[in-house]
């Protein structure tokens, strides 16, 4: 069992089991997510020798934003369901890591409480059907210290399911803080909606990205990316970069990975913009491969989650600061003397997955 594997059990023992299901989550038979897995597990290295690695530089930046690792912190629903501090705990782990936070839509803490954490953070936006709604969030984000926001678009037709049933979302939840989501949104913004005025936007098209761009003054990342030909539209709407992703699994069950389509995003991008990656990333050896591929950093989800369901602050902490550790040692064992110096010829081209058509 690895040190995620364990995080994930002693998290998983102290949580309701509505919670612990959902976090769980993936889509149709879980496919996707259990090949994510797999596939960053399978890669294999070629070390380089006689390269000096007595020190590894592992900073760099994102959007402009220096950090001391590429390690950054997925924005994550309910975290308040997994520690009482939520995205405030979190941030101040990141900001003690020298990483980034990413801030969800559905977030229960105050926008004030996550900026006092110190960290660096991006809102990650699920534009609502009244965009009225989705103005005010991005508006008091930005003013409240956000320093770019992540549109998603990788959840506009999520279906998740877990073991035994427990894939339910958090408005099923019994009554309490837990549930709690959206909080940015007070009762008088809501009042006088219609019905349905919260729900996810299914009417998206390349307008949006600039249209997020001028009511926050921010720049604009486009999560959910999975081909190249979508990056470079992204980009042509005014995105200042793309994340590629899965949603952890969750976005659908038969979807290719976001490992398969890196390589391809990548290269359609050709260094235009920035380009990061999540879904299954469980060790710093995955994190250097996602480099290696073109990644400018990664973001961790559910084993920063579980880290805060464990031990609060000092879990998530622990979780940023092993996998920097790791990726600082695999940089050290392939001849790599900074983040910078990973490149695909690290690689095994064997183990990586078949690019798409």
């Amino acid at each position: 069992m690895s040190w995620v594997d364990d995080l994930e059990h002693r998290a998983r023992v102290g949580l309701p089991a509505y919670v612990a299901g959902y976090v769980a989550a993936a889509a149709g038979g879980g496919e996707c997510l259990a090949e994510e897995l797999a596939g960053w597990e399978a890669l294999r290295f070629r070390p380089r020798v006689l390269t000096d690695t007595g020190d590894v530089d592992l900073t760099t930046t994102v959007l402009g934003t220096p950090v001391r690792t590429p390690v950054l912190v997925a924005p994550m629903a309910q975290q308040v369901a997994a520690h009482p501090d939520g995205e405030a705990a979190t941030g101040r782990a990141a900001a003690a890591a020298g990483s980034l936070l990413g801030v969800s839509t559905n977030t229960a803490v105050p926008f004030a409480d996550v900026a006092a954490t110190g960290a660096p953070w991006w809102y990650q936006v699920y534009v609502m059907a009244d965009r009225g709604l989705t103005r005010l969030l991005v508006e008091r984000a930005a003013a409240a210290g956000a320093r770019a926001l992540v549109l998603t678009l990788d959840t506009t037709a999520l279906a998740t399911d877990a073991p035994g049933g427990q894939g339910v979302e958090p408005t099923d939840w019994p009554p309490g803080p837990a549930r709690a989501r959206a909080t940015a949104l007070t009762s008088e913004d809501l009042a006088d909606r219609d019905q349905g005025a919260t729900a996810m936007a299914r009417d998206l098209d390349a307008d949006v990205v600039g249209w997020l761009a001028e009511v926050s003054g921010l720049p604009v990342l486009v999560k959910g990316v999975l081909r190249g030909d979508d990056a470079v539209r992204c980009l042509d709407a005014g995105a200042a970069g793309v994340v590629v992703s899965t949603h952890g699994g969750r976005r659908l069950g038969s979807s290719v990975t976001a490992l398969r389509a890196l390589p391809e995003v990548v290269a359609a991008l050709d260094g235009r913009a920035e380009v990061l990656v999540d879904s299954g990333i469980r060790s710093g050896a995955h994190v250097a491969a996602a480099l290696a591929l073109g990644a400018r950093a990664a973001f961790v989800g559910r084993p920063a989650w579980w880290g805060l369901a464990a031990d609060g602050e000092a879990g998530v902490r622990s979780v940023l600061d092993r996998l920097t550790a790791e990726l600082a040692l695999v940089l050290r064992q392939v001849g790599a003397p900074s983040v910078r110096a990973l490149a695909p010829d690290l690689l095994d081209p064997a183990t990586l997955p078949a690019r798409p058509r």
